[in-house]
């Protein structure tokens, strides 16, 4: 044991530069006490404080993670009721002679809005694709009281990400409503070209995030999504209003005091 440890003092094997005592018994009735002062070198010192300081980032992180869905869960979704008006029928004749499939593609990225337009109906009729754009600009809002839940879990220093099915149009929705003000628009299914309930969708995420599913939350408004989640082990919370979720999260040990409070 001493020679290895000689030889690791004369090579200079990198080691934090810290005092170290050794208490050796030469003989039965006789000791010796030796004090080193040991000294890494350059490279293995930057990779030691490289790693305690990547262990600190880890352990700072707080805990949990939030994933939001977006749609009737923090934003309003127009399209039940201002997309029909926007083409003059009801929702059911929309959903009748609609393309089954163009909106699902357009959400998972695999057509573009120009596509979208040529098979948004079964029958191929042109429409103002701007206008439909246009229409629902201005039919997203927040959820009544869920811009100031944000701000809370904001100041309270949670981390959050969208995890939503939307085509590139959210970016719409981030001009009008700056989302990105509590949340990074991490998981849109346009850019990741899977949806919810797709579990490999919720594991994709987790790989991302580097994070165990037993500390990260999901909230959405779909049953089967919140459902999905809680198959591979994340905590769901289906949302219904509000307050609900201000009291579910609490449950959770989630803070969402503010100074107001």
């Amino acid at each position: 044991m001493w020679e290895s440890f000689t030889k690791m003092v004369l090579l200079g094997i990198g080691v934090p530069s810290i005092s170290i005592c050794c208490f050796f018994q030469t003989r039965p009735t006789r000791h010796l006490y030796l004090k080193f002062r040991l000294k890494p070198s350059r490279s293995n010192s930057s990779s030691i404080s490289s790693s305690i300081t990547s262990m600190a980032l880890t352990n700072n992180r707080k805990l949990p993670i939030l994933l939001f869905d977006i749609m009737d869960t923090l934003v309003r979704d127009p399209f039940y009721q201002d997309v029909p008006a926007f083409f003059g029928m009801s929702l059911k004749e929309l959903i009748d002679c609609k393309h089954p499939t163009a909106w699902v593609e357009f959400e998972k990225g695999l057509i573009d809005e120009m596509e979208l337009a040529r098979k948004f109906f079964k029958d191929g009729r042109d429409f103002d694709l701007e206008g439909l754009k246009s229409c629902m600009r201005n039919g997203y809002s927040y959820i009544q009281g869920i811009e100031q839940l944000l701000l809370a879990l904001k100041l309270n220093n949670y981390e959050m990400h969208a995890f939503t099915n939307y085509p590139i149009w959210y970016q719409l929705i981030e001009d009008k409503l700056k989302l990105s003000k509590y949340l990074s628009w991490t998981f849109c299914s346009c850019a990741h070209g899977k949806r919810k309930p797709d579990t490999e969708f919720y594991m994709e995420a987790l790989r991302h995030l580097e994070i165990d599913p037993v500390n990260c939350i999901f909230v959405d408004d779909r049953q089967k999504n919140v459902e999905a989640a809680i198959e591979v082990g994340i905590k769901g919370v289906h949302f219904k209003n509000v307050n609900l979720l201000r009291e579910e999260l609490s449950l959770m040990g989630v803070d969402i005091s503010t100074d107001e409070d």
